[in-house]
């Protein structure tokens, strides 16, 4: 029964420390995207890092690239 007066307080500091993670997660703005993270991982490169510009000279190396590979077709001009 005297284990009781050490168990209660603190069981109590423990539920005190659990709220305050909690509201500070939720201040700290960790429960804003649920869903982008289980996304993200599917992806081989995460382009919502980069920047405007990053993403633009990436997708004109990528156009460059496949047009480099496309030989040309003389047969199909009569």
């Amino acid at each position: 029964m005297t284990i009781l007066y050490l168990l209660i307080p603190l069981s109590l500091i423990l539920l005190g420390l659990a709220v305050w993670a909690f509201f500070w997660a939720v201040k700290h703005e960790q429960f804003d995207d649920l869903e982008g993270p289980a996304h993200r991982i599917l992806f081989d490169e995460d382009e919502n890092d980069l920047s405007q510009e990053e993403r633009q000279r990436r997708q004109q190396a990528r156009e460059k690239k496949s047009a480099s590979r496309k030989p040309p077709n003389d047969s199909e001009q009569p």
